[in-house]
């Protein structure tokens, strides 16, 4: 057991989830604060500037006053919608307060409210996404990404890339990692004792037996053959264009894509409203929203809390597999009563916000 495993297990009481308020001219802010409508099953704290939270409070007529916060203070005042890189660095600042919490043992879970990474980019400070933040600062060689809602866990066996560059990036090697990353995590985060995945090919109709290109002969079909042999259940390569037919997915756990367009178009269409991000192979749990910053709704009352509600449910639910969640750490500032206490659940605004602005939102 690990130094942060056998910590947990001596501890009793609800997960302790910190939730990372994200880019301060962004609807992170706002959807943190719509927390207060629910009761929750854990104990939820927002990082973020305390200051800059009761204002956005103020601004949107929302009561913040169950909200627990820990204090992360802002580099410099920042206005709803207006983007400076002056708090580039608070950003970061807030992320790794909870990261360095997660490893501690203090949070069970860590789940993440939209970023910006132009600003960020902006400011000098090199950032291509959460999902690559957190691999290197937890020396982590390998991540996987994973969005989920409407009953789909669709994972990527590539992220990123242009089209052009997606077929050299897929590698025997590099594909039995993103594998072996995915099973191992279904079971040991979401409790599935034998996943049951489904692999896309990477051409239409999954090569045509070779006359559409090679790869699902040369790498694809190898690389499941081999693991088969250690007892894993994939199906595939499949045809894109039909695993994700009704009949076709039943009875799975997981979908395996190839590359980020073939699996997330339809995922988002399917969970838009719902969909969240999981980082897989991370010593920690980390989910997050699946949709950008926003900016033209920030500070209106219209961004709607329904994806981060729904990343909270999901690292709640694998935190409290592990032995003993955390009680957290307890040098926290807080705007009246914690999150955890008991209210009855208001109505959600069903309107998304949209990714109109910090890169689409599943980084």
């Amino acid at each position: 057991m690990s130094n942060t495993a056998a910590k947990n297990a001596s501890r009793s009481g609800p997960p302790v989830i910190a939730v990372t308020s994200g880019e301060p001219a962004g609807i992170g802010p706002d959807i943190c604060l719509r927390l207060a409508e629910r009761a929750w099953p854990a104990r939820l704290v927002v990082l973020g500037d305390r200051e800059l939270l009761a204002a956005r409070a103020q601004q949107l007529g929302v009561n913040a006053e169950r909200i627990e916060i820990r204090h992360v203070p802002l580099r410099k005042l920042a206005l709803a919608g207006r983007l400076d890189a002056a708090n580039a660095r608070y950003v970061l600042d807030i992320l790794d307060a909870a990261l360095a919490g997660c490893v501690a043992g203090d949070y069970a879970a860590m789940v993440t409210a939209p970023v910006h990474k132009g600003v960020i980019n902006d400011a000098g400070i090199a950032f291509s996404g959460h999902t690559e933040y957190l691999a290197e600062h937890t020396a982590t060689p390998r991540v996987v990404m994973m969005l989920a809602g409407a009953g789909l866990r669709v994972a990527l066996a590539t992220t990123h890339l242009a089209l052009k560059d997606v077929a050299t990036a897929i590698t025997r090697e590099e594909l039995e990692t993103t594998i072996r990353i995915l099973h191992a995590d279904l079971r040991s985060k979401f409790g599935i004792a034998a996943p049951r995945i489904l692999v896309a090919g990477l051409n239409p109709h999954a090569g045509e037996g070779g006359h559409m290109g090679r790869e699902e002969i040369e790498v694809i079909a190898p690389v499941l053959d081999q693991l088969r042999g250690e007892g894993m259940n994939l199906i595939g390569p499949l045809p894109a264009d039909t695993l994700f037919t009704k009949n076709v997915l039943a009875g799975s756990d997981a979908q395996l894509a190839m590359y980020h367009d073939q699996g997330l178009a339809v995922l988002k269409y399917a969970a838009f409203d719902e969909g969240i991000n999981v980082t897989l192979g991370l010593p920690i749990i980390r989910t997050s929203v699946d949709h950008g910053t926003a900016l033209d709704l920030a500070g209106t009352g219209q961004a709607s809390p329904t994806s981060l509600f729904a990343a909270i449910d999901a690292a709640i639910d694998m935190a409290s597999r592990r032995s003993a969640p955390p009680a957290g750490p307890t040098a926290f500032l807080s705007i009246g009563r914690r999150s955890h206490d008991p209210e009855p659940a208001q109505p959600a605004n069903h309107r998304h916000p949209l990714p109109r602005e910090g890169g689409g939102g599943d980084g």
